[in-house]
């Protein structure tokens, strides 16, 4: 092995090292992202079988050729787990002990009778397999960021190809027992891959991250955490700036004697009866239509492509089923009312602001005609 082989193979190792607490310092910031913890241990395995292998070209040995092999296919059985863990957010483990199970029974036993060519061989061919299977874990996760994941998969490609070629030469050779490391010309072109490609995968990896973190903040910031649906502020930045036509409707539902229900039941009832109307509601929407939560015990909804008669229609029935429906709580059953006003845009166009406080003025005059009960804007309209 020449100064140059070795000294890349450190470099891989300290570049693997620096990730992994990278990663580890980015899951100390986001427990919630916990397949950056799962890549960081699967880095520490690859930086140990770095410093292993290290010992081992200068003493090669059985135990070091078994430790060399074990921790290199348990570190790419890891990454492959953070990999389905990062697309799908299950459990990593299934996968990894699958994977490492059978790359492991497979190659170290060769190792271990001292047949360390067939070891190395069948080591690399499973290497490549895990990288692949990796590759294709992005692929399938492309639609989130298409860019980032297809540069992914194309680098972890890379990877399990050099591995692949590694494993072709060695089976080329045919020798079954070495006695020293492989030395060959796709060792080295190897290594070159893997410090260009790691280099790439952290830095695509970790943009992809930041774009996810950054989503799923915006994804609390507008969403209201009781009832999943959208809060007032989406409501108001999906239409806040756009006019009212004619064909838009704007709905406002208001609870009826809710703060009754709390006091006589508890607050976790009342949650359990928000979280019972914001499903009802939910359930009657069309794709175009949109559901939030304004605060409190009030709900809004917007239904796009619609006539007055659909508008009051869609009300009528939300309304109708959560009177009819029982509610059980820790604290017993009980049955609740809601009261809905719903006003439409013109055809010159209004807005928000406007349609809106022409559905609660209606949802006001429902309320004083006795609650339990949907009741359009004058006219039908907001104009």
């Amino acid at each position: 092995m020449s100064l140059d082989y070795t000294s890349l193979l450190l470099a891989v190792g300290f570049s693997a090292a620096c990730l992994s607490l990278t990663l580890f310092g980015m899951w100390l910031t986001a427990r919630s992202e916990r397949f950056l913890l799962t890549w960081a241990i699967s880095l520490v395995f690859v930086v140990g079988d770095i410093f292993i292998y290290d010992a081992y070209i200068d003493m090669p040995g059985r135990l070091l050729g078994i430790a060399t092999l074990a921790f290199l296919l348990l570190g790419f059985s890891t990454m492959l787990g953070a990999a389905y863990q990062f697309r799908t957010g299950g459990s990593p483990m299934p996968r990894m002990a699958i994977a490492s199970a059978i790359s492991l029974v497979v190659t170290l036993p060769p190792m271990a009778l001292g047949y360390d060519g067939l070891g190395f061989m069948f080591e690399n061919a499973f290497a490549a397999l895990l990288l692949f299977a990796t590759a294709l874990e992005y692929w399938k996760g492309r639609d989130e960021a298409p860019a980032l994941t297809i540069g992914i998969t194309a680098l972890y490609s890379a990877t399990a190809t050099s591995f692949a070629l590694c494993a072709m030469v060695l089976a080329w050779d045919g020798k079954l027992i070495l006695g020293h490391a492989p030395s060959n010309w796709a060792e080295e072109l190897s290594l070159i891959i893997v410090i260009a490609s790691m280099t790439g995968i952290g830095a695509l990896s970790l943009a992809l991250n930041q774009g996810r973190l950054a989503r799923h903040h915006r994804h609390n910031a507008l969403t209201d955490p009781l009832t999943g649906l959208l809060n007032r502020r989406a409501l108001f930045d999906l239409h806040g700036d756009a006019p009212i036509g004619a064909f838009t409707a704007v709905v406002v539902f208001d609870l009826d004697s809710f703060k009754a229900i709390n006091d006589e039941f508890g607050h976790a009832a009342g949650d359990e009866v928000l979280r019972m109307f914001a499903r009802d509601l939910a359930g009657n929407l069309r794709p175009a239509d949109v559901a939030a939560r304004m605060g409190g015990e009030e709900f809004a909804l917007v239904l796009k492509r619609t006539l007055p008669e659909t508008v009051e229609a869609t009300a009528e029935a939300i309304r109708a089923a959560f009177a009819a429906r029982r509610i059980e709580t820790e604290t017993g059953s009980l049955t609740c009312t809601v009261s809905a006003g719903f006003a439409l845009g013109t055809k010159e166009g209004l807005s928000f602001d406007k349609v809106l406080s022409a559905a609660d003025k209606a949802l006001y005059a429902a309320k004083r005609g006795g609650r339990n009960r949907v009741t359009a804007s004058a006219f039908r309209r907001a104009g």
